[in-house]
Order: C-alpha cells, then sequence, then structure tokens
C-alpha cells in the first residue's frame, strides 16, 4: 500500500513510539489520526505535526471504552472520508511479582492485585480487540483494503515481574494471527510488531542506569532500539503486501 494521502489511525499516540510513527508516516504524506486518553497531550501533538508540515486530527479515546472506541473509528472517517491503517498501539505498564515473598521468613508479603492484572488487561488486550473490531468493521463497509497493525512485545515471551503485561501481549500476538485469516477475504491485511527495549522517554527517565546497562549488555546488538526504527517496522509492514499474519519481532535479537 502506498502510504502518501492514506488515512493512518494511531491509537495511544500522544507519546512515546506512537507518537515517532505519527511524525513519520506524517512524513511520508499521510493524514495521521493521533489518539489518547490524553486530550490535552492529543492537542499538543496535533499541533506539532502540523506545524512542521504534516496533517494531522486528533481524536482522544479512551480504548477500553467500546462506546468511545466505536466513536473513534466513525468519526476517522467522517473527519477524512478513510481509514486505510489502524495501529493498536495504546498500553499502559502495572508491573509487579505475581508474589512477593520475604526471603528471611519464607512467608508471602505481598500479591499481584487484581486491579493490576485487570487494568493492564484492560487497556493492552481488551483495548487492543475493540480497536481492532472497530477499524476492521470501518474497513470492510468502505469496501478497500486496509492494513491493521496490533502492537505487541517481546514479553509476549513471558517477562518476570510483568504476567499482567506479558499475558496481554501474548493475547495480542494471537489475535494478529487469527485476524489475518478472518479479515483475508476483505483484503485487509493483518500484521503485528514486538518491540524489545527502546530508548523511550518512558524507559529513559524510569529505568535505573545500572538497570539500562544491564539490558544492554544482554541485548545481541548490544543497544536499546530507537523509536524510529519501530516507524521504520510499521511503514514496512503498510507498504510490502507479503507481509500478513506475523509478528515481526524488532527486539535487536533478546528473547525474554
Amino acid at each position: 500500500m502506498d502510504i502518501n494521502k492514506k488515512t493512518i489511525l494511531i491509537t495511544g499516540s500522544a507519546g512515546g513510539l506512537g507518537k515517532s510513527m505519527a511524525e513519520g508516516f506524517a512524513r511520508k504524506g499521510a493524514t495521521v489520526i493521533i489518539s489518547d486518553i490524553r486530550a490535552e497531550a492529543v492537542e499538543k501533538t496535533v499541533s506539532e505535526i502540523n506545524s512542521s508540515g504534516g496533517k494531522a486530527i486528533g481524536i482522544p479515546a479512551n480504548v477500553s471504552n467500546e462506546g468511545e472506541v466505536e466513536n473513534l473509528m466513525k468519526t476517522a472517517v467522517a473527519k477524512t472520508g478513510s481509514l486505510d491503517v489502524a495501529i493498536l498501539n495504546a498500553g499502559i505498564l502495572r508491573d509487579g511479582l505475581l508474589v512477593k515473598v520475604d526471603r528471611e521468613t519464607g512467608k508471602v508479603k505481598g500479591k499481584m492485585s487484581l486491579e493490576q492484572w485487570q487494568s493492564v488487561i484492560d487497556v493492552n488486550l481488551t483495548g487492543v480487540f475493540l480497536t481492532g473490531r472497530e477499524a476492521a468493521a470501518q474497513m470492510i463497509e468502505q469496501k478497500k483494503p486496509g492494513v491493521i497493525i496490533p502492537i505487541a512485545s517481546v514479553a509476549m515471551h513471558g517477562n518476570p515481574g510483568q504476567t499482567n503485561y506479558s499475558a496481554a501481549k501474548a493475547g495480542v500476538a494471537a489475535m494478529t494471527k487469527l485476524w489475518a485469516h478472518e479479515l483475508s477475504r476483505f483484503k485487509i491485511r493483518v500484521a503485528g510488531i514486538a518491540p524489545g527495549f527502546i530508548a523511550t522517554d518512558m524507559v529513559m527517565k524510569d529505568m535505573k542506569p545500572e538497570a539500562l546497562e544491564k539490558w544492554k549488555a544482554i541485548i545481541p546488538i548490544g543497544r536499546l532500539g530507537e523509536s524510529e526504527e519501530i516507524f521504520k517496522t510499521a511503514e514496512f509492514i503498510v507498504e510490502n503486501e507479503l507481509i500478513c499474519g506475523v509478528v515481526i519481532e524488532a527486539s535487536g535479537g533478546i528473547k525474554i
């Protein structure tokens, strides 16, 4: 698919990887739909892209709310006349061990709470389900080819301290492969991306320097990924019609 003059909607795009992808697609001539739960951040990102010569439209939405997701996709089509690509990127972290055990006494002193579990499942799994479903519905009604790109993570293989996140991302990977089969008859391609450790603001600010160095040491390429590299992976999926039914691990070779 040629990116120029296409409408590309990206959830969770007021910052981080989502924003980087939106900026990249705008440079390629696409109209980008910026969607995020943070309305002020959406407005700021839209302003930045438009000021730099791109074309962006903001539609705030909570991806875990069915009504808001339905409105998001319908409004995107109403404002642009099309929905060509949907990148399902919105996600949150609520890390914690399944159980915490006191090393001295051997007694359980904490557990991952149901709120920690459910909040991540609601956004990272149910949110992808809802946005994928509604994007597909709009594409089918348009009777035009489309591309859906769910964003998974290498944590889908299982990362200690991320029971909730790993489970959600494994589910995203499974839905990606299943949707590729279900939606192929409508000329909708589905392919996912599983980023590894990427040097986003969140990672660089929240991780301790010693932790960053530890991860760099076990990543085969010897460094964190860059946001631009995830954009280039998404660009590759959109432009290459052979890419369907797979989850590309853009991770530098790390296997958690």
